[in-house]
């Protein structure tokens, strides 16, 4: 068999890689035990051997490059699927571990996953879980994310999609609005009403609200004087202190609803949701310790869906 590789190449990809995902050549060399120069002379050889810039460098960090991310993807996973063949010829694997990092949603991070990821780490005591939360679009490859769930994932031939849950959309009050405003019979009297609106963090587009009128799918553009960004739970907290109606998951104001505080309204015109995600970068190789988290989140879809 032909060799492609020379110990030294060897090493300077996993340098390469340790310092991809630390951000700096300092924390490289922190990690592997050597000086931040020779992680630089070993990257300068690998950009060198491959005829290609791997990083764009400053005085004070360091970027990759569109060569330099694709290079990392390969790489990151080919290198950890190396040390899990290690790991169990030698017999040492006997549970998943390593780093996960997820980005999740605001309002699906604290009401549905969150809750779970002790559970998780019970199970799995040697992953350790990174979590951003924040409903902006990640850069998988750049950033080092290992999953994301998002609301309406486009379609991507990089990533694979795992559908959680279609999440039931409910429009709600507090029992003071609907004293003082009256409740709404039909769609055409949201028009007399305060209306919370939603803007898409990403565009600044306001979210429409959705219906089923008569078998027909309907979409209504709310408006009132109140619009929030980003955080769907600041719609819900403003509609329990009486600034108006709104729209959002039912999930999330299920203890409201049971409680009063909250009061659903246009019951006749539900039924419809919108649809959570799994997302994860599609390669022959998903590190084991990523395999079980999704397989561990795909087991709860039956649960969210019966309520």
């Amino acid at each position: 068999m032909k060799r492609h590789f020379e110990d030294l190449q060897l090493g300077s990809i996993e340098l390469f890689c340790l310092a991809a995902d630390a951000g700096s050549f300092t924390a490289a060399a922190l990690l592997a035990g050597v000086t931040p120069a020779a992680v630089s002379r070993s990257i300068l050889r690998l950009e060198k051997r491959l005829g290609s810039r791997l990083f764009t460098r400053t005085t004070r960090s360091i970027r990759l490059t569109d060569a330099g991310r694709k290079f990392f993807e390969q790489c990151s996973q080919a290198l950890a699927q190396l040390v899990e063949a290690q790991q169990e010829v030698m017999g040492t694997q006997t549970t998943p571990s390593g780093r996960l990092r997820i980005s999740l949603p605001t309002t699906y991070g604290h009401h549905r996953i969150l809750p779970l990821l002790p559970k998780f780490r019970a199970l799995y005591p040697q992953v350790t879980v990174d979590i951003h939360l924040g409903n902006r679009n990640i850069d998988f490859v750049g950033e080092g994310y290992d999953l994301a769930i998002r609301v309406r994932a486009q379609p991507d031939s990089t990533l694979i999609a795992r559908l959680l849950e279609d999440a039931k959309l409910v429009v709600v009050a507090s029992p003071q609005y609907l004293h003082a405003a009256g409740t709404p019979q039909t769609l055409e009297d949201l028009l007399e009403h305060e209306c919370i609106q939603f803007e898409l963090p990403s565009s600044g587009r306001q979210i429409s609200w959705l219906f089923q009128d008569n078998g027909k799918d309907r979409e209504v553009l709310a408006a009132g004087g109140y619009s929030c960004s980003d955080d769907v739970l600041g719609g819900v907290t403003l509609a329990k202190h009486g600034a108006g109606l709104f729209q959002t998951y039912r999930f999330i104001v299920e203890r409201e609803l049971a409680d009063g505080s909250l009061i659903e309204v246009l019951e006749p015109f539900s039924g419809r949701s919108r649809p959570y995600t799994l997302l994860y970068p599609h390669g022959r190789y998903v590190p084991q310790h990523v395999r079980v988290f999704v397989d561990f989140l795909l087991q709860f879809r039956e649960q969210w869906v019966n309520g």
